[in-house]
């Protein structure tokens, strides 16, 4: 039985934590997907760098993202996007590139809307991304 917020005074906090590890999930299989179309694979240290993380955070993420299905990954070997974390990954390209393309379209300059995009595009419902799409 779900407790309201206001019997429950962390229940908004739980769902905010839960909200922000699939926008973590998102980033990460966009960045596998895209490492491998680009390089061939993906491995560890190559996402540490390219999120600015440590190798640590970076190895613990990649470790629940194995658990919840995303992934596939052993010691030393390259990262493996499961059919599910493939289709997290179209999702998160897709939505990116429609906003991306938005904001430039309404007049934001090129290298700011690349920065934008990364806050937005977790936060955007699918009515307004519907509204995007129709604008382009």
């Amino acid at each position: 039985m779900k407790t309201s917020s206001k019997n429950n005074p962390s229940a908004r906090f739980v769902a905010t934590r839960e909200h922000h590890l699939l926008e973590t999930a998102e980033d990460y299989t966009e960045l596998i997907a895209e490492l491998i179309e680009e390089q061939g694979e993906a491995r560890v240290c190559d996402l540490a760098k390219s999120l600015g993380v440590s190798h640590v955070t970076t190895l613990r993420t990649l470790k629940r993202l194995q658990r919840d299905g995303y992934i596939k990954t052993s010691p030393h070997q390259p990262i493996i996007l499961t059919p599910k974390g493939k289709r997290l990954a179209n999702f998160a390209k897709n939505r990116h590139e429609i906003i991306l393309k938005f904001l430039i379209k309404m007049g934001v300059p090129e290298e700011v809307a690349v920065i934008d995009v990364e806050g937005i595009e977790h936060h955007v419902s699918k009515k307004t991304l519907e509204v995007f799409k129709k604008h382009l």
